[in-house]
């Protein structure tokens, strides 16, 4: 089951979330060039697309003791709720978390939206990591606020350094596909 399931989401992320154009490249957030083009949002947010990554980041993440799960609004949002509600089905309580990109305004001005009441151990969560920044963003405001980090789990790595820069934190990094997944599906 668990290969049909992978085969199938990277069949919706190849053909609703990635483009590949030479000339002109694209401009990435970090300010980099690339001929690679990944809107997740285009998966993360189809029903079918969702409920895949779900199932399999839970199977990913299946060894692993944690209690709560996410990162960095936006992108990593419908990732760790679909993922909470695989591990439900599974009769795993995993809350989701979501860390804002500025402090809540009114009451209590924090950084992270979610059940933090015995949650001590936490998966970072993102959609892409290009340099990693945003994933290490998620990891600095959820030490702040006094968790532990265990694991970054991502959907797709570019493989473009931002695996090292997020271990060199200290927290290991697993990925559901890479860019050369999708390098294989597009030479293939």
């Amino acid at each position: 089951m668990h290969h049909t399931e992978r085969d199938r989401l990277l069949d919706i992320l190849y053909t609703k979330s990635f483009i590949y154009r030479d000339n002109p490249p694209f401009t990435l957030v970090s300010g980099r060039q690339s001929p690679y083009y990944f809107d997740c949002k285009a998966t993360t947010l189809d029903p079918e697309g969702c409920t895949l990554i779900g199932s399999l980041m839970f199977q990913l993440l299946g060894d692993i003791q944690f209690d709560a799960a996410g990162g960095l609004t936006l992108g990593a949002d419908p990732i760790a709720l679909s993922t909470a509600l695989a591990a439900f089905k599974h009769g795993r309580t995993i809350y989701p978390l979501i860390v804002r990109k500025e402090p809540k305004k009114h009451g209590t001005q924090k950084w992270i939206e979610g059940t933090l009441q015995g949650v001590s151990r936490v998966v970072v969560i993102d959609d892409v990591i290009t340099t990693g920044g945003s994933t290490i963003t998620a990891i600095e405001r959820m030490r702040d606020s006094g968790l532990e980090v265990v694991k970054a789990a991502v959907l797709i790595d570019r493989e473009e350094g931002g695996r090292e820069a997020i271990e060199a934190t200290g927290v290991p990094v697993i990925s559901l596909f890479k860019r050369s997944d999708f390098d294989a599906k597009r030479l293939g």
